[in-house]
């Protein structure tokens, strides 16, 4: 008899969690050590190169095409009428060479106020193609799984100095052999989500400079849960919570540095462990309860009293020639106890009046880390520079 293979499931997971590096630490306890499992993992993965860089956050940086994965309400402050992206990233390049992530990004401003847009992304997680076996070792051909999401969002400023963005998502994924896996009852799974998000910016004057002082939040993916076999084991979407701000000031003329700094947890309650109960009967209890828990009820739970371990920081800096020419550095930091991931970002942008080009590259600091190496590229349009460039007004 055929089977889903599941390590289909838990490759994904691998592939987007990468908690490798825990094994390194012989001081974390078995009893302590319990990163938070979702479904669809790879709706986490920064997309975009300038994100990365700088420790992957972007909460609060200067609205780019690329806004609506960190905050779809920076659109509304936008300098330019519109544009486009496309970002490639290989994932996991050290251990396979065919997992990449590939996410296309846009947004338009409406009306004449200059102060609402609208905004879409695609993104699209390819886990390669892998090999399935039956139980007795038989091939039984070759799947491709992946992960997709689409979702549309609008953006409007309420003042001045302060926007707020709403974005609506379709989530489908695909992790296992649909047309020879009828008998165990395996699918495709599908979700909703949405997202809300908050963006204040303000100008203060320090000595004889004028700087730029931003906050942003942004609450996304909240939704249905996913399940692969008729809702019998349900799994949460990653819900997440992001604030951040950043601060820029010049340093002569048409030199400035930003600094930023992001802070972000999941949502997601985490999943009973047999340790933490008396006898196998309490244990299987409270398992079911895990998985009947809606995930509103999830979102209140997942704040415990391990909440701090999980928070993740990132601390990034970008400095701008004339916002032609872009250097860009950042750490981003997850408590041992919550999966070890620790690594520096670097990059570089450069800008014409049409396109700009980012790039990316990823440091990890603990040996043998599947996400070391790894390489980011961004191609941004602006639409405005198209416009001039063809004469238009």
């Amino acid at each position: 008899m055929m089977k889903l293979n599941k390590l289909f499931i838990f490759a994904a997971m691998v592939a987007t969690c990468a908690l490798a590096a825990q094994a390194e630490d012989g001081d974390i306890k078995e009893q302590d050590f319990n990163p938070i499992t979702t479904g669809v993992t790879s709706l986490g993965i920064t997309p975009d190169a300038r994100g990365a860089s700088m420790g992957d956050l972007g909460v609060a940086t200067d609205p780019d095409v690329n806004s609506q994965f960190w905050n779809a309400s920076k659109y509304a402050f936008a300098e330019s009428s519109a544009g486009v992206a496309l970002s490639y990233t290989p994932w996991l390049r050290k251990i396979v060479n065919d997992i990449f992530l590939a996410n296309l990004s846009g947004y338009w401003k409406l009306g004449g106020g200059d102060n609402q847009a609208v905004s879409a992304s695609m993104r699209y997680f390819s886990l390669g193609e892998i090999q399935g076996r039956e139980e007795g070792g038989a091939s039984i051909g070759s799947i491709n799984p992946f992960e997709m999401s689409v979702d549309v969002g609008y953006s409007r400023k309420l003042s001045e100095k302060f926007s707020m963005g709403v974005v609506l998502r379709y989530i489908y994924s695909d992790l296992g052999y649909s047309e020879y896996s009828s008998t165990e009852g395996t699918k495709g799974a599908s979700a909703f989500a949405a997202d809300i998000s908050g963006y204040f910016t303000t100008y203060p004057v320090i000595g004889r400079n004028e700087c730029q002082w931003s906050w942003g939040w942004n609450l996304s993916n909240v939704g249905s849960k996913v399940s692969y076999d008729h809702g019998d084991n349900p799994a949460f979407l990653p819900t997440n919570l992001r604030i951040g701000t950043a601060f820029t000031f010049p340093l002569a003329d048409y030199h400035n540095l930003t600094l930023s700094l992001d802070a972000n947890k999941l949502l997601v309650p985490a999943k009973p462990r047999l340790s933490e109960y008396p006898d196998l009967e309490a244990y299987e209890e409270a398992l079911q309860a895990w998985k009947d828990k809606s995930s509103i009820s999830g979102i209140f739970d997942s704040f415990d009293k391990n909440t701090f371990k999980r928070i993740t920081y990132s601390l990034g800096a970008e400095y701008a020639y004339n916002q032609q020419f872009f250097l860009r550095g950042g750490y981003f930091h997850e408590s041992k106890f919550a999966g070890n991931r620790q690594y520096f970002g670097l990059g570089a942008g450069f800008a014409l009046n049409v396109l700009r080009i980012d790039a990316s590259y990823m440091i990890a600091t603990a040996q043998n880390s599947p996400l070391d190496q790894t390489l980011r590229f961004t191609l941004s349009f602006d639409m405005d520079g198209i416009k001039n460039l063809f004469g238009r007004k």
